[in-house]
C-alpha cells in the first residue's frame, strides 16, 4: 500500500516527532515523513511493577511522550500540533525489562543474559490528533498499539562482548545493542519487523496512517467495520477511533459519560476497560480541568472479528476509519506559511531586548539605586540623579526602565511628579544587605561575564574562552589568576559566590535527609554560606568548608554574626592536598567549571577519601536530559569554559564511574538541584 492518497489529509498539518532518537528520526524521514522534531520532556519513570505486560509499560510511556508534548507546544512553541508521534523501544527476556544500560558494565549484565537466548523487542507507538476549538480550547484524540519483534542471539564469548561494548555503540541503545550497526554480528535471527528492534515500526504505523485517513470515503456512513488480525506475528492492535465528545460534530451519536482519569498520572493502562477510554482533558489556554476528550486504545491481543460503532466523522476532528491496510509511502506537503502571530512576534522581540533588561538590572544595581530608595523612598528622579551623581535625563531613563521590569514602582507626589520605591522584588534580593541579596552576584555578571558574552561570536566560532579579548589576558585556571589578582577582585568574586550560596543553600541543604552522616566537608566551599545553612538544617552536622588558603584567609568578612562552632575552615587544595576526613562531601557549583581530565582527579580523591556507607552531595544546574527544555545551564555554557554542564543522568554516570551509587535527585524550588550518592 502506498501513502499517497493520505498526502491530501495531512497536507498544511503540524505532524510533531516527541523524539530525540537519531534512529526514529532516520526512519521516518526516509520514508518520506516531513515533521518538527520537539523532544519529549517526560521523565521515564514509570513503576514496571504496576505493568501486567511489557508491552504495556512500553505504549505508557509513549502515551506520556506524546501527551507531554502535545500539552506543551500551545505554550512553549506557541504553536499546537496537528499530530504528535512518540514511541518507546524496550527489550525483555526472562521476565525482565532492559532499557538502556546506565554504564559498561550494566551493558555486559544485558548482554551476556541475551546472549543464546530469544528475546523479545518491544515498541509502543502513540499518535495524538490535536484539534483546536474557536475558545482557544484543545482536543486530543489518541492511537496507541505495539509492535512485537523475537530476537534469537548467538552464544558469545566474553571477548566478543566486550569488544561490542569498547565500541561505545550499545550505550544509547534499548537492551545494549543496536541491531542496523555492529550489533547484527551478535544476531542469530530476527523473527518479525526488522525497523521495529531497530527503534520504530514502520510497517505497523502505516497501516495504523491507512486505517485512519485512506478509507474515509468508504466507510463514513456505516455503523460498523470489521477489524482484522495482525498476520506479521504481532498482536492484532486496529484501532477504534470515535470523535471526541463536545466537538462540532453532527454525527448525532452521544459520547459516554466520562471516567476520570489524569493524563499526566503516572498510572498503567487499564486493558480490562475496553477498547475505549475518556480522559479528563487540560483546558490549552490556562491547565484548568475541562471537558472529557477521546483516549483511543488498541484492541487487546489476539482479537478478532469485532465490531464496533464509527461515529460520522465528516465534521470530527478525525476521519472514521476501516480495518483494511495497505502499504504506505509517507510522504506529507510541508505546512503553508500563514501570517505570524502576535505573540510569536512578541517572543523573538523579547529575546531581542534580553540584554537591554539585564544592563539595566547591572546599572542600576551598581549605582546603588536600590539601596537609596530603600534608606529614602519616595524620591523623586532629580534627587536620585543628584544622589547617584548621574545626569537627570539618564536617571529618569533607568528609573522608569525598572518600573517597567516590576524593580521599582511610582507614584504621584507633590506637584504632580512622579516618585519612586523599591518593590518587594527588588526588597527581597537586590539591597546589599538583605538576607537573600543577590547585589554580589549581579556585580559579577556585570563585570565578568557580560564582557565574555560580548564576544560571544568569537567564542562560538572559536570555541574557546575568550577572556583574553575581554580582560587583555589568558589564564589557564580562573581560580588562582582569580585569587592571585588585587583585593578587589577576590572580594568581587567572593560576593558573588556568597550571594548564589545564601539563596540556593537551604533548599540543598534540605533537599535529603543527611541525618545519618555527623561530618561533612564542603569541597570549595568559599564563604561557608551553604556550610552553615547545613548546620542550621542538620543539628547533628558538623561541615569542614575546604579551600584555597586566599579564600579562606578572607572568609571571614563573610561569617554571620554568631558563627556556628560547627562549621571550620581548612586551606588547601582539592586537587593536589589530602581532603579532610568525612561522613559526606559537599560539591556545590564545582564540576561544571572543571574539564573532564580535572573532574575525574577530584572524584578519584573522594572516591580514595570515603569508606563504603559515606555519602557524595552534588549540587549543579541539571540540564533537561534531551537539551530541549529552557535552562540556564545552556546559557551559561556559552562561556566557553573548560568545564560542562550536565543532566543529572549524565551526572549519575559520572559518579557511579567512580563507585558512588543509589543516585537519589532532589528537583529544588531554587537555582541549584541536588543529587546524592552513597559509596558502595
Amino acid at each position: 500500500m502506498v501513502l499517497n492518497p493520505v498526502i491530501s489529509k495531512l497536507a498544511g498539518k503540524l505532524v510533531v516527532l516527541a523524539s530525540a532518537s537519531p534512529r526514529r528520526l532516520e526512519i521516518l524521514s526516509n520514508a518520506g515523513l516531513r515533521f518538527e522534531v520537539v523532544p519529549s520532556w517526560f521523565k521515564e519513570t514509570l513503576d514496571k511493577g504496576l505493568f501486567k505486560a511489557p508491552h504495556e509499560y512500553a505504549v505508557e510511556t509513549a502515551k506520556q511522550k506524546a501527551l507531554e508534548v502535545a500539552r506543551r507546544m500551545p505554550f512553549k512553541h506557541l504553536k499546537t500540533p496537528d499530530i504528535v508521534i512518540a514511541a518507546d523501544t524496550i527489550v525483555t527476556v526472562d521476565g525482565l525489562i532492559l532499557e538502556k544500560p546506565l554504564d559498561k558494565e550494566d551493558a555486559y549484565r544485558m548482554l551476556s543474559h541475551l546472549s543464546g537466548k530469544e528475546h523479545s523487542v518491544f515498541t509502543g507507538v502513540a499518535i495524538v490528533f490535536c484539534h483546536s476549538k474557536e475558545n482557544e480550547e484543545v482536543d486530543y484524540q489518541m492511537v496507541e498499539f505495539y509492535e512485537e519483534t523475537k530476537v534469537k542471539f548467538a552464544d558469545l564469548s566474553d571477548n566478543m562482548l566486550w569488544e561490542y561494548i569498547n565500541s561505545g555503540e550499545p550505550m544509547d541503545k534499548a537492551g545494549g545493542y543496536g541491531i542496523q550497526a555492529l550489533g547484527g554480528m551478535l544476531v542469530e535471527y530476527v523473527y518479525g519487523d526488522f525497523l521495529n528492534v531497530v527503534g520504530f515500526p514502520l510497517n505497523h504505523f502505516c497501516k495504523q496512517l491507512d486505517l485512519i485517513y485512506n478509507q474515509s470515503d468508504s466507510t463514513s456512513d456505516k455503523e460498523s467495520a470489521s477489524v482484522r488480525p495482525s498476520t506479521n506475528g504481532s498482536p492484532a492492535t486496529s484501532p477504534l477511533i470515535l470523535p471526541a465528545p463536545k466537538l462540532p460534530a453532527k454525527s448525532g451519536h452521544s459520547p459516554s459519560p466520562p471516567i476520570k482519569l489524569s493524563p499526566t498520572s503516572d498510572c498503567k493502562t487499564n486493558s480490562s476497560a475496553g477498547p475505549l477510554r475518556e480522559v479528563e482533558r487540560k483546558d490549552s489556554k490556562n491547565g484548568v480541568d475541562g471537558s472529557p476528550w477521546m483516549l483511543v486504545n488498541s484492541l487487546s491481543k489476539g482479537t478478532e472479528d469485532r465490531k464496533a460503532k464509527l461515529g460520522d466523522f465528516k465534521n470530527a476532528a478525525l476521519p472514521p476509519t476501516t480495518s483494511r491496510g495497505q502499504v504506505i509511502k509517507l510522504n506529507v506537503t510541508e505546512q503553508e506559511p500563514s501570517e505570524p502571530k502576535k505573540e510569536d512576534m512578541q517572543r523573538i522581540i523579547d529575546l531581542m531586548d534580553g540584554f537591554k533588561a539585564s544592563k539595566a538590572l547591572f546599572t542600576a544595581s551598581k549605582m546603588c539605586v536600590f539601596d537609596l530608595l530603600q534608606s529614602r523612598p519616595g524620591l523623586e528622579a532629580p534627587q536620585v540623579a543628584r544622589e547617584i551623581k548621574a545626569s537627570v535625563k539618564g536617571t529618569e531613563c533607568l528609573l522608569e526602565a525598572c518600573v517597567s521590569l516590576g524593580l521599582l514602582r511610582s507614584k504621584e507626589g507633590r506637584c504632580q511628579k512622579p516618585v519612586f520605591e523599591n518593590t518587594d522584588l527588588a526588597a527581597r534580593f537586590l539591597l546589599a544587605d538583605a538576607p537573600c541579596s543577590l547585589r554580589g552576584y549581579i556585580e559579577h555578571c556585570n563585570d565578568t561575564v557580560w564582557p565574555l558574552f560580548s564576544h560571544l561570536d568569537s567564542a562560538v566560532q572559536e570555541g574557546t574562552n575568550q577572556r583574553e579579548k575581554a580582560f587583555g589576558k589568558k589564564s589557564d585556571d580562573m581560580f588562582q589568576d582569580t585569587f592571585y589578582n588585587s583585593q578587589e577582585v577576590k572580594l568581587r568574586f567572593m560576593n558573588a559566590m556568597h550571594s548564589i550560596a545564601n539563596v540556593t543553600g537551604q533548599a540543598v541543604a534540605t533537599a535529603f535527609d543527611l541525618s545519618s552522616f555527623k561530618t561533612a566537608c564542603d569541597l570549595g566551599g568559599c564563604t561557608g554560606a551553604m556550610a552553615y545553612e547545613f548546620t542550621k538544617a542538620h543539628p547533628g552536622l558538623s561541615v569542614t568548608v575546604f579551600d584555597l588558603p586566599a579564600v579562606v584567609e578572607m572568609s571571614e568578612r563573610f561569617h554571620p554574626l554568631h558563627a556556628d562552632n560547627r562549621v571550620s575552615f581548612v586551606a588547601g587544595d582539592f586537587f593536589k592536598d589530602e581532603l579532610p576526613k568525612a561522613d559526606l562531601y559537599v560539591l556545590a557549583r564545582i564540576l561544571h567549571d572543571w574539564p573532564d581530565e580535572k573532574v575525574h582527579i577530584l572524584l578519584s580523591k573522594i572516591a580514595d577519601a570515603c569508606t563504603p556507607g559515606c555519602g557524595l552531595l552534588l549540587s549543579e544546574i541539571f540540564l533537561d536530559e534531551n537539551r530541549g527544555g529552557p535552562s540556564r545551564g545552556l546559557l551559561q555554557a556559552l562561556s566557553m569554559s573548560e568545564g560542562r554542564q550536565r543532566s543529572a543522568t549524565e551526572y549519575a554516570l559520572l559518579l557511579k564511574s567512580h563507585g558512588f551509587v543509589s543516585p537519589c535527585v532532589g528537583h529544588t524550588d531554587s537555582l541549584l538541584d541536588a543529587m546524592l550518592c552513597i559509596k558502595a
